[in-house]
C-alpha cells in the first residue's frame, strides 16, 4: 500500500529511519551521481524527511550535499551518543554528521545536519560501513578490497588498523551486534569471511569461498537471534546462517529472490522477518523460520535498480490494521518511495 513518494535530486542508492526514540518519523536518503566527462566526478547528498504516514506526507526538511555516497547508517539506539549519521563516500571519507534536535526533541522541522568530524580513511573509495553496539567504532569497506576500523572518540575519527582482507571491491562490512569484537565482510571476490579485533592485524576466524557463486553484497546480523546472520549476494540469493560454530558457520537456509540481493533489513522488533532489496527484482519481505524461508510480499513499483531499504521503528495502525512502514529507493530514476506491506507481518 502506497502510502507517499517523491524524486531524489540524484541517483538514490540508500535510505535510513533513525533509530533513536522521538526521532522515528525522520528518514535519511543518500545519493551518488556520476558526472562524465573529461573530469568526471562524483557528487551526491543526504536529504532528511519527516514521514507521517497517517497523514501521507513525505516532507523535506534539510539538505546536505557531498561527495558521492555510497552508504549511510545512524548510530545505533541506547549507545549514549547520537544521533548520528556516518557516511561513506566517492572520495575515500568517513564523515560523521549529528541531527541537530529541537528544543522539545518531537518534531523534525527545522532540524539539519552538522557535520562534527571528516577522515580521509583511503585513496579508495569508501564502499560500505557499520557502527559497533557502543558506537565507538566503525568498519569501513573499501574499493581496494581492505577493511578500516575507525575510533570515535570525542568527535574524532582515528583509524585503528587497516588490512587486506579480500582482492575486489569489499561491499558489506558488520559488527557482530552480540559479539562486537567480531566484524563480517564480502566482496565481489565471493568470499564471505569474519574477523577477530582482539588482535592486530585482526585474526582471520573463518572464509567461506564455496557458498556465494558471485559477489556478496550485504551482510547482517538478526537482533532477535544471536545465532542467526544473513548475507544476499549478487547470485540473487537470501541465505541465513548459523554462527554458533563461529569457525566454520552452517548455511541453514537459502533463498532465490530473483534479482541480486543488494541490502538486506531484519525487522527490527518482529522476529524472523526480512526486507530485500533486489536490484532487478524491486524489494521482498520474507520470513525465515530455521530451515524455512518464503517471500510474504513483493513491492514492484520502481522502475529501476533496487538500491536502499529500511522499516521505520514502532508499529502503525491504518482501520484496525497493523503493520509497518518501509521506505525504498533506487537508483537511475531517482525515486524514493514509503509504503506498508499488505500482508499481515505480525501473525
Amino acid at each position: 500500500m502506497d502510502v507517499a513518494h517523491c524524486f531524489l535530486d540524484g541517483n538514490a542508492d540508500a535510505v535510513e529511519f533513525c533509530p533513536h526514540e522521538s526521532l522515528h518519523h525522520v528518514l535519511a536518503a543518500s545519493t551518488y551521481t556520476l558526472q562524465e566527462g573529461d573530469k568526471p566526478s562524483r557528487s551526491g547528498s543526504i536529504s532528511l524527511f519527516n514521514v507521517d504516514a497517517d497523514m501521507g506526507r513525505l516532507e523535506l526538511f534539510h539538505r546536505v550535499e557531498t561527495a558521492g555516497i555510497f552508504d549511510i547508517k545512524w548510530s545505533p539506539d541506547g549507545a549514549n551518543i547520537g544521533p548520528l549519521l556516518a557516511q561513506a563516500d566517492a572520495d575515500g571519507y568517513v564523515r560523521i554528521h549529528c541531527l541537530e534536535c529541537c528544543s522539545n526533541g518531537s518534531e523534525a522541522k527545522g532540524n539539519f545536519l552538522s557535520e562534527i568530524t571528516g577522515e580521509q580513511v583511503s585513496s579508495s573509495m569508501c564502499l560500505c560501513l557499520d557502527w559497533n553496539p557502543s558506537a565507538t567504532s566503525i568498519s569501513v569497506g573499501l574499493s581496494d578490497g581492505s577493511v578500516s576500523i575507525i575510533s570515535l572518540q570525542e568527535s574524532k575519527l582515528d583509524v585503528l588498523q587497516e588490512w587486506k582482507a579480500h582482492e575486489f571491491e569489499l561491499w558489506a562490512t558488520s559488527f557482530d551486534i552480540d559479539q562486537p569484537q567480531l566484524v563480517y565482510t564480502g566482496s565481489d571476490d565471493c568470499k564471505f569471511s569474519c574477523w577477530d579485533l582482539r588482535e592486530c592485524p585482526s585474526n582471520l576466524v573463518f572464509q567461506n569461498s564455496k557458498i556465494h557463486k558471485m559477489g556478496v553484497c550485504c551482510i547482517s546480523k538478526s537482533p532477535s537471534n544471536p545465532h542467526t546472520l544473513l548475507t544476499g549476494s549478487y547470485d540473487e540469493f537470501l541465505r541465513a546462517w548459523d554462527v554458533r560454530s563461529i569457525s566454520k558457520p552452517i548455511n541453514e537456509t537459502s533463498l532465490c529472490l530473483g534479482g541480486g540481493v543488494w541490502r538486506i533489513k531484519p525487522h527490527p522488533s518482529v522476529p524472523a522477518l526480512v526486507l530485500a532489496a533486489c536490484m532487478h527484482n524491486g524489494f521482498a519481505v520474507v520470513k525465515i523460520e530455521g530451515e524455512k524461508a518464503n517471500v510474504t510480499e513483493i513491492f514492484s513499483k520502481h522502475d529501476s535498480l533496487a538500491y536502499g531499504a529500511d522499516w521505520q521503528r514502532g508499529e502503525f495502525c491504518k482501520e484496525g490494521k497493523r503493520s509497518s512502514i518501509i521506505a525504498t529507493c533506487s537508483f537511475y530514476d531517482r525515486l524514493l518511495r514509503i509504503w506498508m506491506p499488505e500482508s499481515n507481518i505480525f501473525m
